[in-house]
């Protein structure tokens, strides 16, 4: 396999658990992608999930097929109809009742990933993340693998068009890189400290460079950008209003959207809660001790301890 997914390495564990899924769901998948701190060496904890996409050719066959595999327990039906309401869902899958690992799976239909990764998306939960370090781990056929690359390199090329907001002053490619994951952690609401961006972005501050370079060439050749020498680019003229305000906007909705699917995962997704907790700890360092409300209730009772920790995120990983 050719291209910038192929070159980068997944964990076994991840692979395994791709290829664990495309094998209970069928043939209606057609590529399983990983991303994240697992494959970014990020900080997981030892209970992590591992984060994967699962591109399908439908919703309905594949929940049905997941759920005769034994692999979810709620209705096909309810999984199906909710995908039609801001995809994609996210589901869990542990095979072997987790004893494999559990890896948190976000399932798209190929038009809906295809949109997501166009110039006009409808918000930015699976560009932004698209747009980083991913692993093709599984494929149906190398038509598939040649389709997921193209649409990759799409999704890259055209970052310049929504930065151009945020990008005053020179930068270089690197820079353009953590300016991007700035402006993407910025679109949404994350149980996170203030610097949990950076911390990514220099896990991957390679991958920024080499994957932004075609489209920093190609902006500078059509333009776009004016080349200041010694590797530093600046926009050619500021973004007019109308495209300010546009993808402002864009961002705002997308943080809305993003926010508006907790409710949806809630549903999808098994076990949801003790996983929220173990990532809330791990990421602010901070025990986490649910009251019998919270605990039978959640969906009513645990939205003031939601804006506690958001309010109490520190501004830095390392800080207690």
């Amino acid at each position: 396999m050719n291209g910038p997914a192929a070159a980068v390495p997944a964990p076994e564990t991840g692979r395994d658990l791709a290829e664990a899924v495309a094998e209970a769901a069928g043939p209606g998948v057609r590529a399983v992608l990983m991303y994240g701190s697992h494959l970014l060496r990020a900080k997981p904890g030892r209970h992590s999930a591992y984060d994967l996409v699962i591109l399908v050719d439908a919703y309905g066959p594949f929940y049905r097929q997941l759920k005769a595999s034994g692999e979810i327990h709620r209705p096909a039906s309810m999984f199906t109809a909710l995908a039609a309401v801001l995809p994609p869902n996210v589901i869990a899958f542990t095979p072997d009742e987790g004893r494999e690992g559990m890896a948190k799976c976000l399932v798209v239909r190929t038009d809906h990933f295809e949109r997501a990764l166009g110039p006009r998306p409808r918000d930015h939960f699976l560009l932004g993340r698209m747009i980083q370090k991913v692993a093709l781990v599984w494929s149906r056929s190398p038509a598939d693998e040649a389709w997921v690359e193209d649409l990759l390199r799409q999704g890259r090329a055209g970052i310049l068009t929504w930065m151009a907001p945020w990008l005053e002053g020179d930068f270089d490619v690197a820079e353009l890189g953590r300016r991007v994951l700035e402006v993407c952690y910025g679109g949404e609401i994350r149980p996170e400290a203030a610097n949990r961006s950076a911390t990514v972005f220099e896990a991957q501050r390679d991958h920024f460079a080499s994957a932004l370079a075609p489209g920093v060439a190609a902006a500078v050749a059509d333009g776009r950008l004016e080349s200041l020498g010694a590797g530093r680019y600046r926009l050619a003229e500021p973004p007019a209003l109308g495209v300010r305000l546009y993808w402002r906007w864009h961002f705002l909705r997308s943080k809305v959207r993003s926010t508006a699917r907790w409710v949806k995962h809630v549903m999808t997704f098994d076990n949801w809660l003790p996983y929220i907790v173990r990532k809330v700890e791990r990421r602010t360092g901070s025990r986490v001790e649910l009251t019998r409300l919270e605990r039978r209730w959640p969906v009513v009772f645990l939205w003031p301890r939601v804006v506690r920790v958001l309010r109490a995120r520190p501004e830095s990983e390392d800080q207690p």
